[in-house]
């Protein structure tokens, strides 16, 4: 018996692929982010809670946005430009997956994950598009869902 063929994942189909011949800045700009977010599915980052117990998230431009920071450090640097550093703020470990597969598809309307928002390092917006979010829940070119 033959080995069955390997499955191919939709990061795959932005990394690889024929030799684009000169520099593509829009080429290496989507393998740049395919990295970054396979950095961020594989990691556990921290998402802080609202008052209710609840993953923190924001709404911009008709997408809510959940926050979440790579680690205690970038989350203390937003609670500082909030002007909220002295509050406590409550907050739980979530593997960058289990946001975008399970929580984006629990909350109403379009939904991403904002990394590191705030930051002066610069943050990481994972938008609710295909081979982001699951496709279900993904905004299409047509328009919101």
């Amino acid at each position: 018996m033959g080995e069955s063929p390997a499955r191919r994942s939709r990061i795959a189909d932005l990394t690889d692929g024929p030799d684009p011949g000169p520099f593509d800045p829009m080429v290496a700009a989507r393998r740049e982010f395919a990295v970054l977010l396979g950095e961020f599915r594989r990691s556990a980052v921290l998402v802080p809670l609202d008052a209710g117990g609840d993953l923190w998230s924001a709404e911009q431009g008709g997408v809510r946005w959940i926050c979440a920071f790579s680690d205690g450090a970038a989350l203390a640097r937003f609670a500082v430009a909030r002007g909220e550093a002295g509050r406590e703020w409550v907050y739980r470990s979530v593997l960058g997956a289990r946001l975008l597969d399970v929580m984006v598809p629990l909350l109403p309307g379009p939904a991403g994950v904002a990394l590191d928002a705030g930051s002066a390092e610069g943050g990481v917006l994972f938008p609710p598009v295909v081979g982001v979010v699951p496709d279900a829940v993904a905004v299409d070119v047509g328009g919101l869902r």
